[in-house]
C-alpha cells in the first residue's frame, strides 16, 4: 500500500512539472502573438495638385451620313453588273438601281420629236424676219438629238423674237418635254456618296412600286455617338472638345472623337442632355456600344481616393505617430471608381487600403506604398 502511495506521488510531482511547462509555454506564445498583432497600414502621401476631372458615358454608333433610298417612279429593276445586296459598295454617282419603263421611254421621245418638229417649222421665217435670230436656232437644231438629253434653248435677243418663239409654243413644249426627262432620269437611282447598303428590299425583275422603300445606305467612314449627360455638368462640356473612346471590352484600344453638338433641350424623364460626338473610323461599324471619357473640369488644389477608403460618407483615415485619426475630407468629385477630395494638408499620410476593423486611435505600423 505504501509503495502504491510513492508511485502514486511520483506521478503527480512529474505531471505537476510538464504542466508548468505548458502553461509557460502558452503564456509565451501568447506574448508573441501580442507581439505581432499591430496591423500594417498602407500609407500614401498627400500631394494636392490640379486633377482634370471627365466623366464616362455609353453610346450607340450612328452613321454620320445615312440616307433610305425610295422609287419616285415605277418600273422593272434591271439586272446589273453590280448587284444590289447588303454589304456592296458604291461610289458617289455610281448607278445603284435601274428600272425600265419602255411606254414612258416611248413618250419621252415623242414629246422630243414634237419640239424637233416645232422648230423645224419657225426656221423659215426666222430666216425672213429675224435673219439674225436664225443661226442659233439652225445650230440649236442640227446638234438635236434624240437619244441625248435635251439642251438648254437659244436666248432670245429681242421681245419680238421671244414673242414669235412664245407663239409656236416652243417654250411650253420644251418645259413639257424637259419635266419628262428629268422624270425619266429618277428611274436610275444614283449613290448620293461613297457608302455601303446596309439593307435591301428588292432585287433584279421585281416590280417597283413608287414610294416604295429601296434600302438603307450609309457612309462607313463618319459615325455619330450619342450620349446623354447630365443636366448637372452640361454648361462643362464644350463642343469642339477632344473626348477619348473605348469599346467596353478593348480597353487597349482608344479612339480620339469630337464634341461636335449638344442638345438645348433637358429630357424631361431622366433630366440628362443629349450630346454628340463626331468620329472618322473606318473599322467601326454602325450599332456598336462605346464609351466615352469626356473632360469637363479641372479641379484646383486637390488628390484622388479611391471610393473603398472614406469612413462616415466624409472621413478618411490618416497615420499620425503609428496611429489612426479620421479627419474629414471634401468630396469635389465622384467618379465610377475615385473621388477627387480636399482638405487635407501636403505630406500627410492617408490610408489608402482598407484596414479591417479599423478605429480612431488603433495601433498600426505604417509602410509607404511604392
Amino acid at each position: 500500500m505504501r509503495q502504491i502511495t510513492i508511485v502514486l506521488g511520483i506521478i503527480i510531482f512529474v505531471g505537476s512539472i510538464f504542466g508548468a511547462q505548458k502553461i509557460i509555454s502558452s503564456k509565451k506564445r501568447y506574448k508573441s502573438k501580442e507581439n505581432i498583432a499591430i496591423p500594417l497600414a498602407s500609407v500614401s502621401t498627400v500631394k494636392n495638385k490640379t486633377i482634370p476631372v471627365s466623366i464616362r458615358e455609353q453610346g450607340r454608333l450612328i452613321a454620320k451620313k445615312r440616307t433610305n433610298l425610295y422609287a419616285e417612279v415605277q418600273g422593272i429593276m434591271k439586272v446589273r453588273p453590280k448587284e444590289f445586296k447588303i454589304g456592296v459598295a458604291f461610289k458617289k454617282g455610281e448607278i445603284m438601281i435601274e428600272m425600265a419603263n419602255d411606254a414612258y421611254y416611248a413618250n419621252l421621245q415623242a414629246q422630243k420629236s414634237i419640239l424637233q418638229n416645232l422648230i423645224t417649222s419657225i426656221l423659215p421665217d426666222l430666216r425672213l424676219d429675224y435673219p439674225k435670230a436664225y443661226e442659233k436656232w439652225d445650230k440649236y437644231l442640227d446638234e438635236f438629238e434624240l437619244s441625248q438629253p435635251l439642251r438648254k434653248l437659244p436666248k432670245t435677243s429681242s421681245d419680238q423674237e421671244k414673242f414669235f418663239i412664245a407663239g409656236k409654243n416652243i417654250f411650253t413644249t420644251y418645259y413639257n418635254t424637259r419635266n419628262l426627262e428629268l422624270i425619266y432620269q429618277k428611274h436610275l437611282i444614283r449613290a448620293p456618296f461613297d457608302g455601303i447598303l446596309t439593307s435591301a428590299a428588292v432585287e433584279a425583275g421585281t416590280v417597283i412600286r413608287t414610294g416604295q422603300l429601296l434600302g438603307e445606305f450609309i457612309d462607313p467612314l463618319v459615325y455619330e455617338m450619342q450620349v446623354d449627360i447630365g443636366k448637372d455638368i452640361i454648361s462643362a462640356i464644350n463642343i469642339g472638345s477632344q473626348v477619348q473612346i473605348y469599346a467596353p471590352n478593348q480597353k487597349n484600344q482608344s479612339y480620339t472623337g469630337t464634341v461636335i453638338r449638344v442638345n438645348g433641350k433637358i429630357d424631361q424623364e431622366t433630366q440628362t442632355v443629349k450630346a454628340f460626338i463626331l468620329l472618322k473610323e473606318p473599322s467601326l461599324k454602325e450599332g456598336m456600344y462605346l464609351e466615352a471619357i469626356i473632360p469637363v473640369q479641372n479641379i484646383d488644389n486637390a488628390f484622388e481616393v479611391n471610393r473603398s477608403l472614406v469612413v462616415n460618407q466624409n472621413q478618411l483615415f490618416i497615420v499620425q505617430d503609428s496611429i489612426l485619426t479620421l479627419l474629414p475630407i471634401n468630396i469635389l468629385h465622384k467618379g465610377e471608381k475615385n473621388l477627387v477630395v480636399n482638405g487635407l494638408t501636403n505630406g500627410m499620410l492617408f490610408v489608402d487600403r482598407p484596414i479591417p476593423n479599423a478605429y480612431q486611435g488603433m495601433k498600426v505600423a505604417p509602410q509607404r506604398t511604392k
